[in-house]
């Protein structure tokens, strides 16, 4: 109770909404993004089955889009640094009742070994995740290492146009595209209220490895 939070409700469609703390202190991990809003909602068009799924959130931050996916009933890992981990537990603790899959928070830090989030999920959960130039590396290490052939990764990001955000963002999906295929999920498909010109989805898989 040292720091002072303040809650962030997110209506969903069927039930009580999620109730998510956030921090006044602690940097960007702790504060809902609206990218975290849209990929949350998204998931509850029902456009990618989760029920019983495998679905691993890179950069958890509050946990709202993994804890959104785990009321639809997914087999949910929320991963971010150490410093987040009790905040995510909190959230985890408030929205128990409205989970119909399981949730769990770990730490991962990008770059570094990912044995024990293997196998590979089905799923890969990413809201707002490029903003540091020096992280892309570590990221895509990360992805790489945590994909399977049939791994389905979920970005959904901001498009900002502030200082260095246009570069880094090019420079990240230009690296991304060496190992994988993107797709970008039209507007018309994202939730109807929860939508902006400015916030995209990108669904992203491996590339198919092409025989001799």
């Amino acid at each position: 109770a040292a720091m002072a939070g303040f809650v962030r409700e997110l209506e969903r469609r069927a039930g009580p909404a999620l109730r998510l703390e956030q921090r006044a202190a602690g940097g960007v991990g702790s504060v809902v993004w609206d990218a975290a809003l849209v990929l949350a909602k998204f998931l509850e068009t029902g456009a990618c089955p989760l029920a019983r799924r495998q679905v691993l959130e890179l950069g958890a931050g509050t946990g709202a889009v993994g804890i959104m996916a785990a009321t639809l009933g997914a087999i949910v890992t929320l991963t971010d640094l150490e410093e987040l981990q009790e905040l995510l537990m909190v959230n985890i603790e408030n929205n128990k009742h409205l989970v119909t899959g399981s949730v769990r928070a770990k730490v991962l830090k990008w770059g570094e070994d990912v044995t024990e989030f293997q196998p590979p999920p089905d799923y890969i959960l990413m809201a707002d995740c490029i903003y540091y130039e020096e992280s892309l590396e570590p990221l895509l290490k990360t992805l790489k290492d945590l994909t399977g052939p049939d791994t389905c990764v979920l970005c959904c990001y901001e498009q900002r146009t502030m200082g260095k955000n246009p570069e880094i963002e090019r420079k990240y999906f230009e690296l991304l595209q060496r190992d994988f295929e993107l797709e970008r999920i039209p507007l018309d498909r994202h939730d109807e209220e929860y939508r902006s010109q400015d916030i995209h989805i990108v669904s992203i898989h491996r590339k198919r490895a092409v025989g001799p």
